[in-house]
């Protein structure tokens, strides 16, 4: 007999285990389906054993600066398996952790590949897909393969590497980020390809430990999501830092050599040349997890390879949900777990706001970090908007300079006409610890009156954001 649910959700990452959580503080009766990874690739793979990498690096690059401080440090060096074992034992506790969740919260956790048969029902097999090394043990009490029944189905499948036709990652000198996380050796050099989040984080922790590093974009900036300003500056840093970087510019075709790989680069101009490498990370993007669930047995509507759903999580299909990356654009944890309460509450009845996605903060942690919300400065003025824009540097804020961290940027845009917020972005150091100022400024509809009279601590590099506000109309105090 097949067990009953109020909610099943297929998939336990970010997005996945807090909609389990919240279910179950809501009164349902909650199972969780998971196949590979309790926490998903962001606790294993992505977010979190990246940040731990991304830590060691940034160590060892102030050790190396050590003189700058005052400081002496002699002799000093790394050991990449160290650096990755840290790593991984992050990640592993992480995973931990949210199995300890689950079972605090009354979660089933259900073992195995689900496939929806029918609106409200699950069937639970072992799964067919190549496990991602290393995999921890199956949580206890888990339960297995069976049917089972649900009044709602939420899917949180998450996303998956793109791989490019002839560019396939091979685990040896093809890479996606799961074999960069975890390299067996320091590559002495290695070639990105694509500059988002992804690309530009593993650019950076490799160029910290030392490989020379070149990135390759297909589009005219890095970090194509970002202001343009914004990247530029950032490209600045990091070409300061040694990183070579290729814009309007298309891999063709890379080839396997004795000492690693060679690509075949097509620049703007119509002329070629070759970058070689050890390694090669392709960071091209990522694609919806959709195969196998069923979706086209009960009717799911699918576009542009990702789940299509409102503002609240709802699929076209009565009683299926779909939350996180597996929903599209953008494909971040944190919308995942924003989706995933805003979707647990819709199902319970209660009265929620649908997700805006213009207020989804984005960060990326490479050396100096990049944060932004809201709209860019090209994207506001093709809105038609008369606005208001304004900058600080951080060479102007006292906690920067003594941070020995005086080269960064913080920009506001504010609609001209009633002064509300409509992006900020940020570059320099801890600008991700600053962002979520800017978020709540937006959800709060704070305009610029209200900012420029909160006092912010001194000294602090939260000081940058007021200045910005300031000088967006013409009252910045220290520039």
């Amino acid at each position: 007999m097949a067990d009953q649910y109020d909610l099943l959700v297929i998939g336990a990452g970010p997005g996945g285990y807090i909609a389990a959580i919240r279910g179950a503080q809501l009164g349902m009766k909650v199972g969780i389906i998971e196949r590979e990874h309790m926490a998903g690739i962001c606790s294993n793979w992505g977010c979190i054993p990246t940040k731990a990498l991304l830590r060691s690096a940034e160590i060892y690059g102030h050790m190396s600066h050590a003189k700058d401080y005052g400081l002496t440090a002699e002799k000093f060096g790394f050991d990449i398996d160290g650096v990755v074992k840290r790593s991984r034992a992050i990640a592993a506790q992480m995973n931990n952790g949210v199995q300890f969740l689950m079972k605090k919260n009354k979660v089933d956790i259900i073992w195995g590949e689900a496939v929806i048969t029918k609106p409200g029902e699950v069937k639970v097999a072992p799964t067919k897909k190549a496990i991602v090394q290393p995999q921890g043990p199956v949580p206890k009490n888990a339960l297995g393969e069976g049917t089972y029944k649900a009044k709602n189905i939420i899917i949180a499948t998450g996303a998956r590497p793109r791989v490019l036709p002839g560019i396939e990652p091979d685990g040896d000198k093809v890479w996606t980020y799961f074999e960069a996380m975890k390299p067996a050796a320091m590559p002495k050099s290695l070639v990105v390809m694509g500059s988002g989040a992804i690309g530009v984080e593993f650019a950076s922790f490799y160029r910290s430990m030392g490989a020379e590093v070149t990135i390759i974009e297909l589009l005219p900036q890095i970090m194509p999501v970002e202001d343009a300003e914004i990247a530029g500056l950032a490209r600045k840093r990091l070409e300061k830092r040694g990183i070579k970087i290729l814009t309007d510019a298309k891999v063709e075709k890379v080839s396997k050599t004795s000492a690693g790989i060679t690509a075949d680069v097509l620049q703007k101009d119509g002329s070629k040349l070759q970058v070689s490498g050890e390694k090669l990370i392709s960071a091209v993007g990522v694609q919806c997890n959709i195969e196998g669930l069923g979706l086209e047995t009960v009717g799911v509507k699918t576009e542009r390879g990702a789940i299509v759903i409102d503002a609240y999580g709802k699929t076209n299909v009565e009683g299926i949900w779909a939350i996180g990356d597996v929903a599209g654009p953008p494909m971040l944890a944190h919308k995942a777990e924003h989706e995933a309460v805003i979707t647990v509450e819709k199902i319970a009845g209660l009265k929620v706001h649908g997700l805006d996605k213009t207020k989804v903060p984005g960060c990326t942690y490479c050396e100096p970090q990049v944060a932004s919300v809201g709209l860019t400065e090209a994207k506001a003025k093709e809105s038609g908007r008369e606005i208001k824009v304004g900058r600080f540097p951080f060479i102007g804020n006292g906690k920067a300079i003594a941070l020995g961290e005086p080269d960064g940027l913080v920009k506001t845009i504010f609609d001209a006409k009633t002064g509300e917020l409509l992006g900020a972005h940020l570059v320099g150091a801890e600008v991700t610890e600053l962002i979520q100022g800017f978020v709540i400024a937006m959800n709060l509809e704070t305009t610029e009156e209200e900012l420029i009279h909160t006092i912010f601590p001194h000294p602090t590099l939260s000081e940058t954001m007021k200045e910005s506000v300031l000088d967006a109309y013409g009252r910045a105090l220290n520039m």
